[in-house]
């Protein structure tokens, strides 16, 4: 039996992550920070906000500010209109719904496991 088990362990071939694991890995790096997190909140709560405005309102350093905004931004969560001397950030409808999507999906399935 033990050389059966063997067998089959030598057998099987290591799974490729799938682009909806990266995809949702890179969603929830960006939503990993506290400031990131009050970022989309304010974003939520208006229609855009521009960067200066943002600098005002929250706790950290403008060159913090960018960085945090560049990676919602890499992520794809939040969009940015540049018009100078101003960038103008809103929320990514599209890949904001399909975050929520794809959350969802994973909580629904961690719920329908038995856990030991």
């Amino acid at each position: 039996m033990f050389v059966t088990l063997r067998t089959v362990i030598f057998t099987m071939t290591k799974k490729e992550l799938t682009q909806e694991q990266e995809q949702l890995a890179r969603f929830a790096k960006a939503l990993g920070h506290p400031i990131r997190i009050a970022i989309l909140q304010m974003l939520a709560n208006e229609s855009c906000c521009y960067h200066g405005d943002m600098s005002e309102i929250l706790p950290i350093a403008k060159s913090t500010l960018s960085q945090h905004l560049n990676e919602l931004k890499d992520a794809e969560l939040i969009q940015g209109t540049i018009t100078p001397p101003t960038i103008k950030y809103c929320i990514n409808q599209e890949n904001w719904t399909l975050a929520k999507k794809m959350f969802s999906d994973l909580f629904i399935e961690m719920d329908n496991k038995e856990y030991c």
